[in-house]
């Protein structure tokens, strides 16, 4: 029988993915506060600082957890992060429903229609998140042993073959 272990990316690849992350997270924020700022865009109307609030918090969670994946990324804390976004994430898309902060009026097309749809599949599409994300976190406790834990095609409670030198 052969024990096999599904590869990760590189680690400094990996970080290289969450630094990009937090950088783009952190440019939304000057774009929607600073430069050119929200009140750019001719649909939105003075309603979206109703919203700002959550969605900032939202690129701000996005920009600490990329971050704190830099220093770390075994599975729970990944699961913990991925977990803890996309709730302020859903509670933003969930703001932006409710409040509704956009004006198609001047368009032949109704873009109004457009965007509650999209915001409808954002929002079926982090619930599922947060489900998969919270059985993440509790299949990868930190005080589980993962060299317990039984891989593809190993039998329950057998060792996981892991090659030399590889870590989390």
């Amino acid at each position: 029988m052969t024990l096999t272990e599904a590869r990760r990316t590189p680690v400094a690849a990996r970080r290289l993915g969450y630094l990009v992350g937090a950088g783009i997270n952190a440019a939304l924020i000057v774009a929607l506060h600073v430069w050119p700022g929200w009140r750019v865009l001719p649909f939105l109307t003075e309603d979206t600082e109703r919203v700002l609030g959550l969605v900032t918090a939202s690129f701000v969670a996005g920009v600490l957890v990329n971050l704190a994946y830099v220093a770390r990324d075994p599975a729970w804390v990944r699961a913990a992060g991925d977990l803890l976004t996309a709730t302020v994430g859903l509670a933003a898309m969930v703001r932006i429903w409710t409040v509704f902060p956009f004006d198609f009026g001047d368009y032949s097309f109704d873009w109004a229609l457009v965007a509650r749809i999209v915001l409808v599949v954002g929002i079926i599409g982090t619930v599922i998140g947060l489900v998969a994300n919270t059985i993440s976190l509790l299949r990868a406790r930190p005080d589980r042993d993962p060299a317990r834990t039984p891989g593809p095609g190993a039998g329950h409670g057998e060792p996981r073959v892991r090659p030399p030198g590889r870590g989390s």
